[in-house]
């Protein structure tokens, strides 16, 4: 597992959609949204828990269409669902891959960029928090969504349009938790049910990406 993992991290580099993309869209967006909603720092204070979240959503999707792709188009995924690893630990090796990718950089990147947005200082632990809990299950997620749509041509509209209404329960919590650590109110139930979900999508996800990826091999 831990040679798989290792092998998706440099292919993720090599194909360009390591570290770079994802954090790459979510600066851009970070520095764009003051140029729309205008320079008010009461305003950028209010929404910055919400924009960093949903900016941070975004980028994780840039790179999940390419989970399964490179082993489907190499020929090499028959042979990891026939490998004495388990398909389920394929998928959670994978998922593993995509976080260190894209989730780490991006959780490690929002305190920094939050000033931009003029983020509350008592935000920021639970900022981090929030993203430390829920890139996991938006990697987990999304590994599920790219092994249903392995194989399909123009598959990542679609992974957007079967992942996204599962993002949003991270999302709500993630932005409340971060919100209310600003506020200064109790911010530890939406992270509560963060980690709830979290752990969820590690208990569920890598069952369910394996079955659909035996489903799609047959």
């Amino acid at each position: 597992m831990k040679a798989l993992i290792l092998r998706d991290l440099r292919l993720a580099i090599r194909a360009g959609g390591g570290f770079g993309l994802g954090l790459a869209f979510f600066l851009i967006v970070i520095v764009l949204v003051p140029f729309g909603v205008g320079p008010e720092a009461a305003v950028l204070r209010r929404i910055a828990p919400g924009i960093l979240w949903v900016a941070a959503l975004l980028a994780a999707l840039l790179s999940l269409d390419r989970i399964f792709a490179l082993d489907h188009e190499d020929g090499s995924l028959p042979l990891l669902a026939t490998a004495p690893l388990p398909l389920e630990s394929v998928a959670l090796a994978k998922a593993i891959a995509h976080w260190i990718t894209t989730g780490l950089p991006l959780t490690l990147a929002a305190p920094g960029l939050g000033f931009l947005l003029n983020l509350s200082p008592a935000a920021y632990p639970w900022l981090f928090g929030g993203l430390a809990l829920g890139t996991p299950a938006l990697s987990l997620i999304g590994t599920f969504g790219a092994a249903l749509t392995v194989g399909l041509r123009r598959g990542g509209l679609l992974l957007s349009l079967l992942v996204l209404p599962l993002y949003v329960p991270i999302l709500i919590f993630g932005a409340e938790a971060a919100r209310r650590g600003g506020d200064g109110l109790e911010a530890t139930v939406p992270l509560v049910f963060l980690g709830g979900i979290a752990l969820g999508t590690l208990a569920l996800m890598p069952f369910a990406a394996a079955l659909v990826l035996r489903i799609n091999l047959r």
